[in-house]
């Protein structure tokens, strides 16, 4: 992921115009946003020491210090500062062949005790790891071939996916949005580099939003999925990461207990049920 970085701070530069933080415009000028002179300005560092981090060159590595100034300048919200942070020093590891993730049993058991709630374990890259039998009625996990089990692939390449998704443009930014983070923590992973490369080429998209450098970790929040047997969907998820594992986070629909969705949940299920029973 080289150049993330100067690509991240020059997007950030560009959302943030010299009234905001007190400067003149000085009219028209080539570029939207600040210049690199005047976030170094305002940050209290040189100009050449800027430029340098933006180039990924800062000599002797970046303090905290100067990171979070540049945070305050830009206006970086609390996951963009903390993508900050983690880009600006990368953790490198070694490019040997990556070993094959695992869910522990316990993981597995906490899911298929979850028999109401549908549930499943994202891994890196967005990887779909391991669910429960109401994650699989809902999502169809188990249909696909375990190269495809993965939340972006299903986004921007599925051509159903637009239906499945009523809000898909806010589901896509949202799954770009997740995987940059992921790209952040891991520069020198090849599988993430293959997924970007794939997803750039054969998604208009995905190139457009990958561009746009947002970054943005969904602890919660809410998706409608439009069912082919279920219909309308309203699911409130939570996220919880593993404890041993902190790149496998549990997703879990939480519908409120009465509601439509809950009582559509309650027949899809037995719907997967009888299914298995009548295919076995």
């Amino acid at each position: 992921m080289d150049g993330e970085l100067g690509d991240f701070l020059r997007s950030r530069r560009a959302r943030i115009q010299p009234e905001e933080v007190g400067l003149p415009s000085h009219g028209r000028r080539r570029v939207p946003g600040l210049r690199r002179e005047e976030v170094a300005q305002l940050a209290g560092v040189s100009v050449d020491y800027y430029i340098r981090l933006e180039q990924g060159r800062a000599p002797g590595g970046v303090s905290d210090a100067v990171l979070d100034a540049v945070a305050r300048v830009l206006h970086l919200d609390e996951t963009e500062h903390a993508y900050l942070l983690t880009v600006a020093r990368p953790q490198r590891k070694g490019t040997g062949r990556p070993s094959r993730p695992r869910i522990r049993p316990g993981v597995q058991l906490l899911l298929d005790g979850m028999e109401r709630t549908p549930a499943f374990v994202l891994g890196r890259r967005m990887d779909v790891l391991a669910w429960n039998a109401l994650g699989d009625a809902v999502n169809g996990f188990s249909a696909l071939a375990p190269a495809e089990r993965n939340i972006p692939r299903q986004v921007f390449l599925d051509p159903a996916a637009a239906g499945f998704y009523p809000d898909w443009a806010a589901v896509a930014a949202q799954a770009v949005a997740n995987l940059r983070i992921d790209a952040g923590r891991h520069p020198d992973d090849p599988r993430m580099a293959a997924l970007v490369g794939e997803l750039s080429v054969k998604s208009a998209d995905f190139r457009r939003l990958w561009a746009d450098h947002e970054v943005k970790e969904c602890a919660y929040g809410m998706k409608r999925i439009q069912h082919p047997v279920a219909g309308l969907l309203t699911l409130p998820y939570e996220t919880l990461t593993v404890p041993t594992d902190p790149d496998q986070t549990i997703v879990a629909y939480t519908p409120e207990p009465g509601s439509e969705t809950a009582e559509r949940l309650a027949l899809l299920g037995s719907w997967k049920v009888t299914t298995t029973a009548t295919n076995n």
